[in-house]
């Protein structure tokens, strides 16, 4: 069993906070700020451009990768971190495509990150040659599936929602009409169990500042199956891809498998966060985490509802259709929001009228829950979000 008390103490909480946006942006992990001054001060100080073989960061990418594919279902040697999201979205799909040469068709979903959307869709207009991207609510992906698709990309969990795609069963849905597919794990990587391996994925990708706690901006992720991974040509073949970076050829050749898809000089001071992040991870079961967070958000929707009726669930009510957070709407959301935020209850708002709430169990326990729905109930009740300032919008909402 996991012990959800020790990792609670492995986080850096301000006294009084009540985090339920981890779905967004994960807390510090209390030993990351030693561990990055320590690569500062010991290995960059100290060994300076040594520290490329002494202090192994030349190979960080890969190690770090196989700590994440763990918690993925990915095989060790499948999975490489480095550089952003949106590029390893990238990546993945003109691989995909490159690998199905006689179709012309994205099939994604109107739940899919906008960001997801946006590189397809430049990725497209830059091929040209008559490529189309296909979006359909997520309800109608599986019909949606027939032999025009060259590649299936989808966000496993909905950024808004919470709604959770069933990835083995669309897998061999697209594999059985000669689709590949490509899954973005960003709502996944360390808030539900994952299986790449088992649900035959091609390709996968997510970023590791949400669930996994490695700090804003940190590296994303790739994950390329066995068997395509010495065949997928990397679309961005930059010196880290190339089969020996250190001889300077002037012509490219790939290197082997899953190192092909590295790109530019990985970002080892941010590596060095997420690699004290993912300790936090040993000893931790996923099966534990999901049955946790499931109980998390259970109790919180039935609260949510019992004491605020104005409220209304945007999430599934089956807590096997959602990923790990809950979702409710309101006209004013965004005020309401602002007005938890100022009361120490974090979670944070989608247009047009979504309020979101992660539960993560490393740190989030019934007590925080029921602390927080009682200063929701507060909040509306007696009309605290009701202010200039709190519909005041930010930059970041």
């Amino acid at each position: 069993m996991t012990d959800f008390t020790r990792t609670k103490s492995l986080f850096a909480i301000p006294d009084g906070v009540i985090y339920l946006d981890g779905n967004s942006l994960g807390p510090l992990p209390a030993a990351a700020a030693d561990r990055v001054g320590r690569m500062i001060s010991e290995e960059w100080g100290k060994h300076l451009i040594k520290g490329w073989n002494v202090a192994g960061w030349m190979t960080q990418p890969r190690r770090v990768g196989d700590r994440i594919g763990r918690l993925i279902g990915a095989a060790d040697g499948t999975v490489v971190v480095g550089d952003t999201l949106s590029i390893k979205v990238y990546q993945a799909l003109a691989s995909a495509l490159e690998l199905n040469p006689s179709r012309r068709v994205i099939l994604s979903d109107s739940g899919n990150f906008p960001s997801d959307l946006y590189i397809a869709s430049g990725l497209l207009e830059t091929l040209g040659r008559g490529y189309e991207l296909k979006v359909v609510d997520p309800e109608d992906v599986e019909d949606a599936i027939d032999e025009t698709i060259a590649v299936l990309m989808l966000t496993e969990v909905d950024y808004r929602t919470g709604r959770l795609h069933d990835m083995s069963t669309l897998t061999r849905r697209a594999h059985a009409a000669g689709a590949l597919t490509v899954w973005d794990l960003a709502h996944s990587a360390g808030a539900i169990p994952v299986d790449l391996k088992g649900a035959e994925a091609d390709f996968a990708v997510g970023c590791t500042y949400k669930y996994l706690n490695a700090g804003p901006g940190a590296p994303a992720f790739i994950y390329v199956a066995p068997k395509h991974a010495d065949t997928a040509r990397p679309a961005l073949s930059g010196w880290m891809g190339h089969h020996a970076p250190f001889a300077f050829d002037l012509d490219y050749r790939a290197g082997p498998g899953i190192e092909r898809m590295r790109v530019g000089t990985p970002p080892i001071i941010a590596m060095a966060a997420l690699d004290a992040a993912l300790d936090v991870w040993d000893g931790v079961s996923m099966t534990d985490v999901r049955h946790a967070s499931i109980a998390l958000a259970d109790l919180f929707i039935r609260e949510v509802e019992r004491r605020c009726p104005e409220l209304t669930l945007a999430s599934p009510r089956d807590a096997k259709r959602r990923g790990s957070q809950a979702s409710f709407r309101h006209p004013d959301g965004y005020a309401i929001m602002q007005a938890l935020i100022a009361r120490d209850v974090i979670g944070d708002f989608r247009a047009p009228d979504m309020m979101r709430f992660g539960f993560t169990p490393l740190y989030i326990g019934e007590a925080e829950v029921r602390a927080a729905v009682d200063v929701l109930a507060d909040v509306l009740t007696n009309r605290r979000w009701d202010t200039a300032d709190y519909r005041k919008k930010g930059l970041v909402t």
